[in-house]
């Protein structure tokens, strides 16, 4: 087990074991380069087994080729989970399109990989953390938790109940030494989902890069906030406003395209359920 200095501003990453899910791609392998970057030691899974070895080999991290959606695997990971001094839960499915376009056991594996997987995995760390008195536990959620988008039904149904959940576990933690921190990206360009899509976002509605979001993952280890948004400040306004007002958050979407763009988005990602 790790051994902490203590910190008078936080959480010490270098030599805590880091587990990081969705670490095959896209963000999770960012958070994971920023957490090498900063003296963790690494467990990474993902689906992809050729990507997951080469981002060990990079950063010296054990890669375990995982599917979320396999109960068994992901039992079998639930021991990773323990051991950890910090979990990032950063694993998901794309999870858009209109319902009536969704079959059950795609409905059956989104719900797994991005909802009942950080679940289960949660509550092994929790356990585990709080017996030792220490750790962090990360769960990326997105702005879509805040406020609903029309044809994301599946993926908002998800990351509702993500960041519910991790707030609620937050709560049930408090004094025992664990941080629980929800992290909410909006479009981020250049590495994820959005940017695997190939969506074209119109000019007004701006981007924030992966370093932003892993900016923001250290930040949730070190310091523990409930939450944090990665996105342009009027987008997290309007999440808020969206949250408060569903009515309006709704118009909103309709009068500035918001339908057009997810539905373009589910196109483009149908593939990935």
């Amino acid at each position: 087990m790790a051994v902490f200095r203590a910190m008078s501003d936080g959480f010490e990453i270098a030599g805590a074991t880091a587990l990081v899910t969705g670490a095959s791609g896209g963000l999770g392998a960012a958070i994971a380069r920023s957490l090498h970057g900063r003296g963790a030691r690494l467990v990474l899974t993902g689906r992809r087994a050729e990507e997951l070895e080469a981002l060990a080999g990079e950063t010296g991290g054990r890669a375990l080729v995982v599917d979320l959606a396999d109960r068994a695997q992901l039992a079998s990971l639930s021991a990773e989970a323990a051991a950890a001094d910090v979990l990032v839960l950063a694993a998901a499915l794309p999870g858009t399109g209109r319902l009536d376009t969704w079959e059950t056991d795609q409905i059956d594996r989104v719900l797994d990989v991005n909802l009942r997987a950080p679940i289960q995995l949660a509550r092994v760390a929790a356990a585990a953390m709080t017996e030792r008195g220490r750790g962090r536990i990360v769960f990326m959620s997105s702005l879509s938790a805040k406020s609903p988008q029309p044809s994301s039904s599946m993926y908002c149904a998800t990351k509702f109940g993500m960041r519910g959940f991790a707030l609620s576990l937050r709560a049930e933690l408090h004094g025992t030494g664990v941080g629980v921190t929800v992290i909410n990206p909006s479009f981020i360009r250049d590495a994820g989902m959005f940017h695997d899509s190939g969506v074209k976002l119109p000019p007004f509605l701006g981007t924030k890069r992966p370093e932003d979001v892993t900016r923001a993952v250290l930040r949730a280890i070190e310091k523990a906030p409930a939450e944090l948004d990665v996105a342009p400040a009027s987008q997290s306004v309007g999440a808020a406003v969206g949250g408060l007002f569903p009515g309006f958050g709704e118009a909103f979407a309709r009068r500035f395209g918001g339908g057009k763009i997810t539905d373009q988005f589910a196109e483009n990602q149908a593939s990935k359920r």
